[in-house]
């Protein structure tokens, strides 16, 4: 049963996308499409999951406020998502953080 349990944490730990919180929706990987209002994230899954940018979307790099603009292909991101029909559409983007040199010894 342990051995179950640990399974099934690990498989939602890795999973590309996981509930979060409420009605929001966890989208993790890398950014492989950047077009109009839409982010195409590479999920840590294998899959690609396609998120809307509105309006109302807050940027953050680390902890610090960030644009639409301070995304590129390729950053490592985490967005929190909500589902509106068949459309994910993006309430917060976090955009990782390359480690320092001094930070990865």
């Amino acid at each position: 049963m342990k051995t179950t349990m640990c399974l099934i944490c690990a498989f939602v730990l890795i999973s590309g996308v996981g509930w979060a919180h409420g009605d929001q929706i966890h989208v993790m990987g890398t950014v492989s499409k950047l077009e109009g209002d839409t982010i195409t994230v590479a999920t840590t899954s294998g899959s690609e999951k396609i998120v809307r940018i509105v309006p109302t979307t807050r940027f953050l790099r680390g902890e610090s406020p960030a644009t639409v603009q301070d995304l590129k292909v390729s950053d490592r991101v985490v967005i929190h998502a909500k589902l509106t029909g068949q459309i994910l559409e993006a309430t917060e983007v976090k955009i990782g953080v390359a480690k320092t040199a001094q930070q990865s010894q």
